[in-house]
C-alpha cells in the first residue's frame, strides 16, 4: 500500500516513534525486571504506553531538530554537490 506524499512527515514520525520506544522500553524492561516471568507482557505494555507519548512528541520535535540540522550542515554550492575538497 502507497501513502500520498503528504503523508509523508507523519509515517516518519509513527515509524521512527514506534521503532524507538520499542527499543528504549524494552531496554527498560529488561533492566528493571530481568528474564522473569511475564517480561514479554510487561514490555508490550512499557511499549504501548511509551509509544502513545513518544509519536506526538516526534511530530512536534521533528521539524525542530531537521531545521537545527539545516542549520549545522554546510550548503553546498552549485555543481559542487557531492564532491569534497582535496
Amino acid at each position: 500500500m502507497m501513502f500520498p506524499q503528504r503523508f509523508a512527515p507523519m509515517l516518519f514520525s509513527l515509524i521512527l516513534s514506534g521503532l524507538m520506544s520499542l527499543l528504549v522500553s524494552g531496554i527498560a524492561t529488561f533492566r528493571a525486571v530481568g528474564f522473569a516471568d511475564g517480561v514479554t507482557g510487561l514490555w508490550a505494555s512499557a511499549w504501548l504506553t511509551a509509544w502513545l507519548f513518544a509519536f506526538p512528541a516526534v511530530m512536534l520535535v521533528a521539524p525542530l531538530a531537521q531545521r537545527a540540522v539545516r542549520s549545522l550542515v554546510a550548503r553546498s554550492e552549485e555543481g559542487n554537490a557531492g564532491t569534497t575538497a582535496g
